[in-house]
């Protein structure tokens, strides 16, 4: 029997799926319970998101994971990313993060809940609530998982949604560098330290505007880097880097490849740039968020030597 507090770990379900010959048929499914409601409960799959009635759940238990990172190297991490994602503006709740940024981009608008807020849970997220309806904005929160399982267990209770499962992935600079040597006959990389008018236009065509918050989102950083490719006159690939964090992390968002490039190693390349760049500023490591469902994004960190660290899930209140 699973419990809320299973919320965040790796299962395994034996589930109904149909009946041939008066014999029940099974199928196996394993994943990160994200969601456990009284109808259903949802796993995140190596294949997506997998949303099961309790009605065809023959059996389902937690399964050892597989190697971890503790709960400090998780949490650091995240601290690393929020450094490399500044939002203009952040309040402490106990250990717990709240950061709003002109509603620009769900990592700048959301709460990060790591370490303990100094009260219980359930007043946490009324607080949590009160600072994003006092600047008129739905709350969110940002739960690694399994390190905010109890705090997802909470927000189930409360009905709130869920944004796609993202992966955060990390990887050796050394193997990233290895694994992207230089491509022959592509354009050279640039690393300006300010945005272009034009990196900022293909950067934010998917995010909806470029409201004043985001420019302190992209450029409020100590170390960093925008990567940008031109074809001629066109701008074809971009990518920014950032170094942060104790542990000296280079982060790596934006990497995008206009749709008439791609399927050339742009991809690839603007990281490879970014990932010496990163290895001469003092970073070991990499990490990047990526969502589950991005396929295509996935299988190019795949080969770049990037692997799951752990996962998060964007909650939104109803």
């Amino acid at each position: 029997m699973l419990r809320r507090q299973d919320v965040g770990h790796r299962i395994v379900v034996r589930r109904i799926v149909g009946i041939r010959d008066g014999r029940t048929l099974f199928s196996d499914a394993l994943g990160e319970l994200v969601e456990l409601s009284e109808t259903h409960l949802t796993l995140a799959t190596a294949q997506g998101r997998l949303r099961v009635p309790h009605s065809e759940v023959h059996r389902a238990k937690r399964v050892p994971p597989a190697r971890r990172p503790t709960a400090a190297a998780m949490t650091a991490l995240e601290l690393a990313a929020n450094e490399a994602w500044p939002a203009p503006d952040q309040h402490r709740l106990g250990g717990w993060l709240l950061r709003s940024a002109d509603g620009w981009t769900g990592r700048a608008n959301s709460a990060l809940p790591v370490g303990d807020p100094d009260r219980p849970l359930p007043a946490a997220v009324d607080a949590v609530q009160r600072w994003y309806a006092d600047r008129g904005r739905p709350a969110q929160v940002n739960t690694p998982l399994p390190l905010a399982g109890p705090v997802g267990a909470e927000l189930d209770t409360r009905g709130w949604t869920a944004s796609p499962l993202v992966l955060v992935q990390t990887a050796p600079l050394t193997t990233v560098v290895d694994a992207a040597p230089p491509a022959a006959g592509l354009p050279p990389v640039r690393l300006v330290a300010e945005p272009s008018d034009d990196w900022i236009a293909l950067a934010t065509d998917r995010k909806g505007g470029f409201p004043p918050a985001a420019r302190h989102v992209l450029t409020a950083v100590g170390q960093l880097r925008f990567a940008e490719v031109y074809d001629g006159s066109e701008l074809v690939a971009i990518a920014r880097g950032t170094v942060t964090g104790p542990d000296r992390w280079l982060g790596l968002s934006l990497v995008e490849v206009v749709e008439g490039a791609r399927r050339r190693g742009l991809g690839r390349h603007v990281v490879a740039a970014l990932a010496d760049w990163g290895r001469q500023a003092g970073a070991g490591a990499a990490f990047l968020q990526v969502e589950q469902r991005n396929t295509a994004a996935v299988a190019l960190y795949q080969g770049l030597g990037f692997r799951t660290h752990h996962t998060y899930l964007t909650r939104r209140e109803p």
